[in-house]
């Protein structure tokens, strides 16, 4: 059986310019807005990346699932540490995960080789200045589909100080039942707690989940596995450039105050968020640029 040739194909979801690849039986959706992955399959398994099922594609909003690039920093402002904080005018107002998810991305180009397909977006500052962000830097992300996809977000500082930023691919996992499934990887790191005062603990063995979740793990290891009996399979991260993760679930609860989220999608999603943050921000020097990395696979139980 012959295996068909790599596809490109652009297509509009409401307000939104999007990408749809095909590498043998794995799909991939891009949208041009925030380079912003909103789904990944491969054939007629589940998919490794979720969607949520009222997400709406408009202009100036993130999709809500998918893989949001955060970036010049992560979460809310003031929780960041002073140097990220001090890049910014107005530490106090800035929206969080940073200003652009929600806007357009440049389309370097699309390349077809050796039976993978390669998207280039990128954001430069200078072009299109940041709100109370007065820095010149580019960011570009490289979307890599062949067996597996790859992901490469590079920073570069074009100014002639020194940049502080946080950032994080925020991943959404698509999962048969959040209650059932584990993470590995984790045993052993130190964590920030942050439903409980922020306080700092240690893992101790595989990450189950029975309640509300949103921990900052630091010092991790370049692979974590999502374990997911329920569909009998394993999803692999394997990241470079990243020594920290954001693992987060809302439950019951908070899903019923998120948008674009059904009140039950709690069950079927987890985030595993690549990132540097907290003591593994980034610094560059005039000049100097940082990749953060992270592949994704899956394999049969």
């Amino acid at each position: 059986m012959n295996t068909p040739s790599p596809s490109v194909e652009r297509i509009e979801l409401d307000e939104l310019v999007c990408w749809r690849v095909q590498v043998g039986d794995g799909t991939l959706l891009v949208a041009q807005q925030g380079a912003q992955i909103l789904h990944y399959q491969h054939g007629t398994q589940a998919p490794i990346i979720w969607l949520s099922e009222q997400a709406r594609y408009q202009r100036g909003q993130s999709v809500r699932g998918g893989a949001p690039v955060c970036w010049p920093w992560f979460g809310g402002l003031t929780r960041n540490p002073p140097a990220v904080q001090a890049m910014h005018s107005n530490p106090a107002s800035a929206p969080a995960h940073g200003n652009v998810r929600g806007l357009d991305w440049q389309l370097l180009g699309i390349d077809q080789h050796d039976g993978a397909v390669t998207l280039q977006f990128a954001f430069d500052s200078r072009k299109h200045p940041l709100p109370d962000w007065p820095h010149a830097a580019e960011l570009q992300l490289n979307i890599r589909l062949d067996q597996q996809l790859h992901l490469e977000l590079r920073s570069s500082n074009l100014g002639t100080q020194p940049l502080v930023l946080s950032q994080a691919l925020h991943t959404y996992f698509a999962v048969s039942d959040i209650r059932d499934v584990s993470v590995q990887g984790l045993d052993g790191c130190r964590y920030i707690e942050t439903l409980e005062d922020w306080q700092e603990r240690r893992q101790q063995g595989a990450l189950d989940f029975a309640g509300e979740t949103d921990r900052i793990y630091l010092d991790t290891p370049t692979r974590l596995s999502i374990i997911d009996p329920g569909w009998q399979r394993r999803i692999h991260l394997d990241a470079q450039g990243s020594r920290s993760a954001v693992l987060w679930n809302p439950w019951i609860d908070k899903a019923k105050r998120l948008s674009q989220f059904a009140e039950d999608a709690w069950q079927r999603m987890l985030c595993i968020e690549t990132a540097n943050i907290w003591d593994d921000c980034v610094t560059l020097a005039p000049g100097a640029s940082h990749s953060l990395c992270l592949s994704l696979s899956s394999e049969a139980l």
